[in-house]
This record gives C-alpha cells, structure tokens and sequence, in this order.
C-alpha cells in the first residue's frame, strides 16, 4: 500500500460512526458496532502500511503501558508491547507476585497505583471461568473512579489480552488475516468456516478462542460450522450471540456432530482443543480453593476422557475433503503437532507445515489490531491524527 491508498484509507473512517471509541474499552467483539470493527480493520492496516513505508506512526512523546499477564503468553505478549512501542508508549509489566497484590492490596489500590502516568492497561485474565472479563470491568471501574476523583489525570484505556469469554485482539486479526486472504470484508460473504475442537494431549484449554471465532466470524455473513464431541459445549450466551450474528448478516450457523460434516466442501478450517464448559468451571472451584490434589484428579479424568476423542484430528485426508481440498488452515499458536510436539495432537505435521507461513502471516495482524484499538480509544478525530502524522514523513529508520 503506497501513500496515496494510505490517504484513501484514511479517508474513509470519516464516514463511520466511531465516537463511542473514544476514550472507552475494548472487551468483547460482541460489543462493539460494524463500524467499530471496521474502523478497527482500517486503522490496523492504515498503521502496517506506515510501517511497511518507513513511516513512523509514534503519537506519543511518552507514557506507559501496563501489561499484566495471568496466563503464559508469547504471541499476545510481544504484540501488545510491539504495538505499544509503534505508538511511542513504553511498557512495563505488572507482576503480581512481586507487587503488592500479594499482601491483599485491592484490584481498586492496584489499579490507581500503577495508573498515574498510563495510557492503557492490557490484561490477559483467561484461567477463571467466570471470573477474567469480571475483573477487567473490575479494573474499569476502578480507573474510572479514580478519574472521577481527580486521582488519575487521565483514565487508561483498558485491552481484553484474553479473558474467559472471548479474545478479541486474536480473532479480529484472525478476521483481518481473511479480509486480506479474500479481497475484504465482502469477500467473506458466504465463506465456510469450520471452528473445530481437535484432540489435544493436555487439558484446561480455554473456551475463549472458538468463542471469539463464533461470536465474530458470523458478523461477516459468514457460514460457520462449529463441531465438538458430546459434553464440549462452550458458554450458551456465546453461541446465542452467533446465532443471533448469523441472522442479522445473512450467513448462518450450525452446530456439527463431526469435524468430518464441519470441514466438507470448507473455505477455512480452524481445529483447536477446548476444554468442555463443565470442566472449566470445576477446575476454576479447585484453583481457587488451592485444591491440589483435586486438580490433579480432575486432570487425569479430563485426559482420559480426550482420549476418546482422539481421531480428531486435522489430517491431509480431512482436509481433501475442503472446497477443492485447498481450504486455509488456521490456528492461534501454539498447536498441539503429531508427531512433532507430542504424540498425538491438533494436526498432522504435514499439514501444519503447509500453512505454516500463512499462519505466521495471521499472528503478524495482532500488533497493528492491538495498536488500532489503542489508537481508535485515544483520539476523538483519529482520520485527522492519521493523516497529521502521514504529513510529519518522519522516517522510523534514519
């Protein structure tokens, strides 16, 4: 994208309706208007392209960016403090163990604390079903209280990293890897997905990214598949919303009793273990009561239990049997390999070694989507903002 699609871009946010962006949060796609999201996919690519130009895209002089992980993370990690740094923030990582969230201090204490000179707080919070997007709204309310009171000079913006319902910042640059893969938003218009579950060797996975999947693939009118085995349901209120999605575009969405039924005559397929909903919410019970003994019994009961499972998996066979057997493969990162990383898992290496530079392509979105939602939260006018900093020319590389 040369300078003069960049200005085209750019001018194109003008027509949408974005206020409410401004100075809010970034949750659940779910939450957010057509135009929100698109605005989201423009803003992602308008910043690649100053990039892929040589063209700095840094909006802010100074300032901080906290990022707290409960979870283990690479991918997200390093995409939130890439993005970070591609606007000029710095980033600094709260870790609780060292803090003192560790003596009792409050999420309210917490949150004022560590907010005095930042701009936005990313959390990943995916562990506790029923409880990770509890505590960023948590967070929210006590950021905003501390505003209110003239505590904070400004009140941070806060991004869903991952929490127990959805991960917005992989999905929607799962979505953008699509747009780009099939010629826009529209070129997603009667599109078949498969979002799968597949066998994994471990447990406990969470339900957010086949969640995320449902409750934004059908925005797009779409057709989504989604296949698991008796007893991996995820959140009922998730798959309302898709359904609900697929009305209101035009697409549809079924639930499918095999990955075989899923994957026929698919465009995508998105195989991914799961842990079932019922499990989730017993593990979150023991985690939190320090029950170790009983994880550990919950463990080895969920591991037999995927074992009966283990024919799914996505094989060259089953992919044959995609829209001219040429369906995109998808996954978040990290896939479970047969024979590679484990035993048996997700996807057979031949098949992960085939789309592994697409799929290296799809997690290369998240830094742009992650810096789009921070930059669409923090200017009122961000089609001026952009187009002021295109003007500057100031080079990224001297």
């Amino acid at each position: 994208m040369d300078k003069t699609k960049i200005i085209e871009n750019i001018k194109t946010l003008a027509s949408k309706d974005i206020n409410n962006m401004y100075l809010n949060d970034f949750f659940l796609t779910w939450e957010k208007t057509d135009d929100e999201l698109d605005a989201v996919f423009q803003v992602a690519q308008i910043l690649k392209a100053m990039r892929d130009n040589n063209i700095s895209s840094k909006v802010f002089d100074s300032g901080l960016a906290v990022s707290l992980f409960r979870d283990n993370s690479t991918r997200t990690r390093f995409s939130f403090s890439s993005a970070c740094n591609l606007l000029g923030l710095n980033v600094q990582d709260l870790d609780e163990g060292k803090s003192q969230v560790a003596h009792g201090e409050t999420v309210r204490e917490t949150a004022n604390m560590v907010s005095f000179l930042a701009d936005v707080i990313g959390i990943r919070d995916d562990m506790y079903l029923g409880a990770g997007h509890s505590y960023m709204k948590e967070v929210a309310r006590s950021v905003q209280q501390g505003h209110e009171e003239k505590v904070l000079a400004q009140r941070p913006t806060l991004v869903n990293l991952q929490c127990d319902i959805d991960h917005p910042t992989q999905t929607m640059s799962d979505a953008l890897h699509l747009i780009n893969r099939f010629g826009g938003i529209d070129g997603l218009k009667g599109k078949k997905i498969a979002m799968t579950w597949a066998y994994s060797p471990s447990y406990g996975k969470p339900l957010s990214v086949p969640q995320g999947i449902i409750g934004l693939m059908t925005r797009f009118g779409m057709d989504v598949r989604f296949a698991y085995p008796e007893g991996y349901n995820v959140m009922d209120d998730v798959v309302e919303v898709a359904m609900k999605n697929a009305n209101k575009s035009g697409g549809s969405f079924e639930i499918a009793s095999s990955m075989q039924d899923a994957f026929k005559d698919a465009d995508i397929v998105y195989p991914k273990s799961w842990a079932p909903y019922a499990v989730m919410e017993k593990r979150t019970d023991l985690l939190r009561s320090g029950d170790d003994s009983g994880l550990k019994d919950l463990e080895k009961e969920c591991l037999e239990n995927n074992k009966k499972f283990i024919s799914w998996e996505c094989t060259r066979d089953l992919m044959d049997t995609t829209r001219d057997g040429k369906a995109l493969y998808m996954h978040c990162l990290p896939a479970d390999i047969t024979g590679v990383s484990c035993r048996q898992g997700e996807v057979s290496a031949d098949v992960f070694d085939q789309y592994r530079v697409p799929m290296y392509i799809q997690a290369g979105y998240k830094p742009y989507v992650i810096a789009a939602m921070i930059f669409l939260s923090k200017f009122k006018h961000p089609g001026d903002k952009l187009m002021e900093v295109l003007n500057r020319e100031t080079k990224r590389i001297f």
